[in-house]
């Protein structure tokens, strides 16, 4: 292969690909159109992510060209379907927050409909999942920083829930670790949340059909909906026929709890999900091949390098 050519892999719904007969002075129109061949999604409804964590890679400029976009050759291109209007942050920079079409017939007594609503894939998606259920569906692109300072504050002011043998490091380790914006948010954060808002927080698991029901034991009364995918986390919010919507629901209410497992089960049926403890990773930095999630930290833990393909 001639150091000129570029050798790049899409994965979506309908599988695996590589994508041959690109260059670096191949432009980005011309890598959508090899995607549209092999994935059928349209150029103008691709959303594409690049690296570990996965990364949204902005490609709005169809005649850019290869060599100077952010994924290198021998690199794994997360490609899904966007279907709706984007959203835009407070600097107008445009961000995907689109509506995926698994939506579920309405079967509430309450007419409308439980959607996925797509944050971006940005290392905060966890935070900006749990402010959008918690006010009323809207997006804040701005809230990653609060909320992990808000998350931060209530640990470091409870040294004795949480310690070292919960959080696996010092408390003040801990926080020092959450506070980074390219820190991960996971369960012990919603439990957090969960306290702090006094809201059980139910999160569907798209792989293994389950619901974390965060809180539960608190006996709150009102919940909110969160999907996971094995590494992102999106809201979920029952969009009504006035065009309003609603993100918190009765703890009663299993209609609801139903609708978010059937919004599941046709993810997984679309393999809209990543099992973080099978995927192959490659260390950008010195080569090394590592399987799952628990090596990619380990190693970096090791070495102090951060950049990971997915291969």
């Amino acid at each position: 292969m001639s150091n000129n050519q570029i050798r790049l892999q899409c994965k979506s719904s309908a599988g695996k690909h590589v994508l041959t007969g690109l260059t670096m002075q191949s432009t980005v129109a011309c890598l959508k159109q090899l995607i549209t061949k092999v994935t059928n999604i349209p150029s103008e409804q691709q959303k594409i992510f690049y690296g570990y964590p996965p990364k949204h890679a902005n490609l709005s400029d169809d005649n850019l060209q290869l060599s100077n976009c952010p994924f290198r050759s021998g690199d794994l291109l997360i490609v899904e379907k966007s279907l709706g209007p984007k959203v835009k942050d407070s600097s107008s920079k445009p961000l995907s927050s689109i509506e995926k079409s698994t939506t579920i017939p309405k079967t509430r007594k309450s007419s409308g409909i439980l959607i996925r609503k797509v944050v971006p894939a940005n290392n905060s998606c966890l935070f900006t999942s749990v402010n959008t259920v918690m006010n009323n569906g809207l997006v804040d692109l701005s809230c990653a920083d609060s909320m992990r300072k808000l998350a931060a504050k209530i640990v470091m002011n409870d040294p004795v829930t949480y310690s070292t043998a919960l959080l696996g490091q010092e408390n003040s380790k801990y926080i020092n670790w959450l506070l980074k914006e390219d820190s991960w948010g996971g369960a012990i954060e919603i439990s957090v949340l969960s306290k702090h808002y006094n809201v059980e927080i139910d999160v569907v698991d798209t792989q293994s059909g389950r619901i974390d029901r965060f809180g539960e034991d608190q006996k709150y009364d009102k919940r909110v909906l969160l999907i996971y995918d094995g590494i992102h986390y999106d809201p979920l919010i029952l969009e009504l026929d006035d065009s309003t919507c609603e993100t918190i629901f009765s703890t009663s209410d299993d209609d609801v709890l139903q609708q978010a497992l059937e919004i599941a089960a046709v993810a997984k049926a679309n393999r809209q999900f990543t099992d973080v403890n099978k995927f192959t990773l490659r260390c950008i930095v010195c080569q090394t091949q590592l399987t799952g999630q628990s090596e990619a930290q380990q190693h970096a833990e090791q070495t102090g390098h951060i950049q990971f393909g997915q291969i």
